[in-house]
């Protein structure tokens, strides 16, 4: 029997005012067989994935059988801007509702028939401004099911029609009634009280709360929206030797389109013709732009600042850099951490418990002496505290700000599980080529023979090596930039080259090749040639580090010999990153042990470790070893972190607790990783570490503050020692707060070198 085809989509979804109405939908699509569905309450979207028998419909259908609406997004749709939509009511609510509060705060100001003027002034309040609060209600009652909204709706309309009925059938409708205004209930009330006040001021500071939340959604959105809006809208293609400005989307992989000084580069590519300097700031961060020439690669949405460049389009669409850039940071911000779920889920049973702790504190006032109105406002008092308003933002606006903090400094978190994950890591493993080093050959060290200029060694030695396509003769001959003409050349394979270069016979390559009788003269001293290379090797792999340059791992030499004679070496090596060593350095400092894990010889791995500080290394294993090694130390119960950027280091990523992918590495290690770092700066890795674990903080410090918060405050309500509507005050206040602590994530900062430089 064949394994059913597995999908995956995105619903916005609409109706949801609380995480209880989030952990109610995704509990009727998980519903459906093979359907798992994550749905946050902070982006209004689900995330789900099913197998092929289920329809888009059928999810939709479900949702809306919930008593909410759900579409599939409309990319080029403007968002709904539900703070304008909020604005719009709060300031109805508090251009009625202020005057009644203050009426009801200030005796003095109370005139024959201000009770009859604050009911007049609290009907639009309760009726249109709290309309949202009552229509969830309503919906969700015709399902059997309650939320947050609905203590808010029970709470105002017990305090509304208590007041009426106070006005009707009690003291409290004469002329000449007054009451004060307090902190606190006392026993002895009565039932001559009006509680108008409590309506609107419930309405306001929930209105004002919601208000708040739904800006700091747009704030903590601004660094994918931005990612978005990177992108250019047309596109300079050659056509038939001609420029011709066309829509973006009209683009295709192959064609090739002109990209002029101060426009942006259409999409991802590779340089035809031209040479210019690219800034990549937008994208990757960089802070200096990037010299590019003909066969340099260059990200869509970045600045060609200098030259005309010519582009042949490699990605396209969705497959471009940018927009897998910003795929990965709207998954990460639709998923959950488990801290999340287990929110959501006491949200969902909170509301039934608060309301039967409502009727049981008003039932035992009554059972011990105590008027109605007491025990009505301490019952009222008990359903409006007990709003889990905070308990629902406290993780979706935290994992908002730090994953939009992260795609601004060029961190992209794929899920909120890779958070959490963060916070328990003891060891980092990293690989080494592409990683810790340039992966790049390149010149580290060049030693003449006596009497030979180093000017004219590099001349002859680049000339030879400019035919070859091997990495280390383009090293070379990248190095030397030599003019000299080759007019013969023979290639040796696994051995060197032999060419002639400007009437000369240069031989190139292997040092023992090299020094073959058939390029010595027959009265060379053998044993003297081997010596002279032997310390010329020694002197080229020194040369770089006497000159205060980046000092070489393990070079491979390169002998140099013409007219029968040897003429110097060069050193060329895959260098290590100037950068690396002070990320080593700041692993330490998070307590991680770095671990060096590569496949290549011991000799070159250790050296390499050397020059960073790792002092654990494992070298010389396959990519199938990679993995076994992680989960080696995975069962001796260390938490691994693994770095890679290569199609080998996929499969330890994906084992690894937390596997963090260089941007410039393969397309297979970036999808098998949790976090994807922009720029091949292992610094970058510890930022995201340390981000990660910044985010878990203020997520947990959310969390107490909201669970605190309820478990304090029910059981003073309950006693009768809160006002209504102090108690909806304080409610809205705790989501403010939570708001507020997770927008500190907006200021982390980076640390850029080692002398404590932020961005």
């Amino acid at each position: 029997m064949s394994t059913p085809t597995i999908e995956s989509v995105e619903l916005d979804i609409t109706g949801m005012t609380c995480a209880s109405c989030a952990a109610r939908i995704e509990k009727k699509l998980n519903k459906l067989d093979g359907v798992q569905a994550s749905v946050n309450y902070a982006t209004e979207r689900a995330l789900v994935t099913f197998p092929k028998p289920v329809s888009i419909d059928e999810l939709i259908q479900t949702v809306e059988s919930a008593g909410y609406g759900a579409a599939l997004p409309e990319p080029e749709a403007e968002p709904v801007d539900h703070a304008a939509v909020l604005l719009r009511r709060l300031l109805w609510a508090a251009a009625f509702g202020v005057p009644v509060i203050l009426l009801a705060m200030v005796p003095a100001w109370q005139f024959p028939g201000w009770q009859w003027v604050s009911l007049v002034l609290t009907i639009p309040v309760y009726t249109w401004a709290a309309w949202p609060f009552h229509r969830s209600t309503l919906v969700n009652a015709r399902h059997r099911a309650t939320t947050m909204d609905t203590l808010i709706s029970l709470g105002t309309t017990a305090a509304f029609g208590w007041s009426i009925y106070a006005l009707l059938f009690t003291d409290a409708g004469r002329l000449g009634y007054t009451h004060e205004f307090e902190f606190s209930l006392m026993r002895g009330h009565g039932q001559a009280a009006v509680y108008f006040e409590a309506v609107v001021g419930i309405v306001v500071f929930l209105l004002l709360g919601r208000y708040l939340e739904a800006r700091s959604k747009n704030a903590a959105g601004e660094a994918l929206r931005s990612l978005l809006h990177l992108a250019a809208t047309e596109a300079r293609v050659i056509v038939d030797g001609n420029e011709r400005l066309v829509p973006i989307e009209q683009l295709a992989v192959g064609d090739e389109f002109v990209v002029r000084p101060g426009e942006k580069v259409a999409t991802d590519g590779v340089i035809v013709t031209g040479a210019s300097a690219v800034d990549n700031a937008l994208v990757t961060g960089e802070s200096v732009p990037v010299e590019v020439g003909p066969g340099d690669a260059v990200i869509g949405a970045t600045i060609n600042t200098t030259g005309r460049i010519v582009v042949r389009a490699t990605k396209v669409g969705r497959d471009t850099q940018l927009a897998q850039i910003a795929r990965l940071v709207t998954e990460a911000q639709a998923g959950k951490a488990s801290v999340q779920a287990l929110a959501d889920r006491i949200s969902a049973v909170f509301v039934p418990v608060v309301i039967g702790l409502a009727v049981l504190t008003g039932i035992t006032w009554l059972v011990l002496g105590e008027g109605i109105a007491f025990a009505a406002a301490a019952a009222v008092a008990v359903v409006i505290i007990a709003c889990p308003c905070a308990l629902g933002l406290a993780t979706p606006t935290a994992l908002l700000v730090g994953t939009g903090r992260g795609a601004q400094l060029g961190i992209v978190i794929r899920g909120a599980q890779s958070l959490e994950r963060a916070r328990h890591l003891d060891v980092i493993v990293l690989d080494k080529t592409g990683t810790v080093t340039t992966g790049e050959m390149a010149v580290v060290g060049v030693q003449a023979a006596d009497g030979v200029d180093e000017a004219e060694l590099l001349a002859y030695a680049g000339a030879a090596e400019s035919a070859s396509g091997h990495p280390v003769a383009q090293a070379i001959a990248a190095h030397a930039g030599s003019r000299l003409a080759v007019e013969a050349l023979t290639d040796t394979p696994g051995a060197g080259i032999t060419a002639t270069v400007a009437g000369r016979e240069v031989r190139v390559g292997r040092p023992a090749w090299v020094e073959g009788d058939t390029i010595c003269a027959p009265d060379t001293d053998s044993e003297a040639q081997t010596a002279s290379i032997a310390s010329l090797e020694r002197k080229s792999s020194q040369g770089s580090a006497e000159q205060g340059q980046q000092a070489p791992t393990t070079a491979t030499q390169v002998a140099v010999a013409w007219g029968g004679r040897l003429r110097g070496t060069i050193a060329v090596a895959d260098t290590v990153k100037p950068t690396s060593a002070e990320a080593v350095r700041q692993f330490r400092a998070l307590g991680l042990t770095p671990i060096l894990l590569t496949g290549d010889n011991r000799a070159a791995a250790h050296a390499v470790a050397a020059e960073v500080g790792i002092d654990e290394v494992i070298a010389e294993v396959l990519p199938a070893d990679k993995v076994a090694k992680v989960r080696e130390l995975q069962q001796s119960g260390r938490a691994v972190a693994m770095v890679g950027d290569g199609v080998n280091d996929s499969a330890a990523l994906a084992q690894a607790d937390l596997g963090i992918a260089l941007g410039s590495g393969t397309d297979a290690a970036i999808e098998a990783a949790d976090l994807t770092l922009m720029q091949p700066d292992l610094r970058l890795a510890a930022d995201a570490i340390r981000l990660s674990r910044a985010t878990l903080r203020i997520i947990n410090s959310n969390l107490f503050w909201a669970f605190g918060y309820n478990v304090a405050a029910i059981p003073l309500a309950a006693l009768g020692l809160l006002n209504p509507m102090i108690a909806g005050a304080a409610m809205a206040f705790s989501s403010v707060f939570v708001v507020l602590n997770s927008l500190r994530l907006r200021g982390f900062r980076a640390r850029s070198v080692s002398t404590g430089v932020t961005r």
